[in-house]
């Protein structure tokens, strides 16, 4: 069986380390754990990891989070992996950092990146991990904040939680998605 699993996030150095990347932070989490290598390809970073007789094609868009749906839309087309095997990991600015909600679908709650997906697949009937990235910032200053760096004690906060978080990946592939939402929301 095989999986798409893609983290959202921006390519460049200036942004590696925000908290609108944390979606790359987990595929790259994930990849090192099994030493895979991403290499470059059409329309992102690409990786095959196998685990317990499944192939989880990973992938890091490098259209910027905005127009992340030509990414995923081309890598389901690529992969021929069916719609219900498609994980998105993003960022969300409406949980407490570091927590972790897995849903089997839904809107794309003000998110440019899962918008982005909804309108080039044409559905939202896909899994989303959101990755929580807290939401102290004055208002209006939304984009400043998601676009910024990680404080020492969001670090403290996630670096753990990416772990977690690629433990619900892998359970992804393995288990169906109901048991894998109660492991691992919260």
């Amino acid at each position: 069986m095989k999986y798409l699993i893609v983290g959202l996030g921006n390519i460049g150095s200036e942004y590696a380390e925000t908290r609108h990347n944390i979606g790359f932070k987990i595929v790259d989490a994930f990849a090192e754990a099994s030493t895979s290598r991403f290499r470059t390809d059409r329309l992102g970073d690409v990786c095959e990891v196998k685990h317990k007789g499944r192939i989880y094609v990973l992938v890091k868009p490098s259209t910027f989070m905005n127009l992340s749906g030509k990414a995923v839309n081309y890598w389901l087309q690529q992969t021929k992996v069916p719609l219900n095997k498609l994980l998105v990991i993003t960022d969300d600015i409406s949980l407490p950092t570091g927590t972790i909600r897995i849903r089997a679908k839904g809107s794309d709650g003000g998110h440019n990146g899962l918008k982005s997906i909804n309108e080039a697949l044409g559905s939202s009937d896909y899994a989303r991990m959101r990755f929580g990235v807290g939401s102290d910032f004055p208002k209006g200053r939304q984009v400043e904040y998601v676009l910024g760096q990680w404080t020492e004690e969001e670090r403290a906060i996630i670096i753990p939680r990416i772990d977690v978080a690629v433990d619900a990946v892998r359970a992804f592939g393995t288990d169906p998605l109901g048991q894998v939402m109660t492991r691992f929301n919260g």
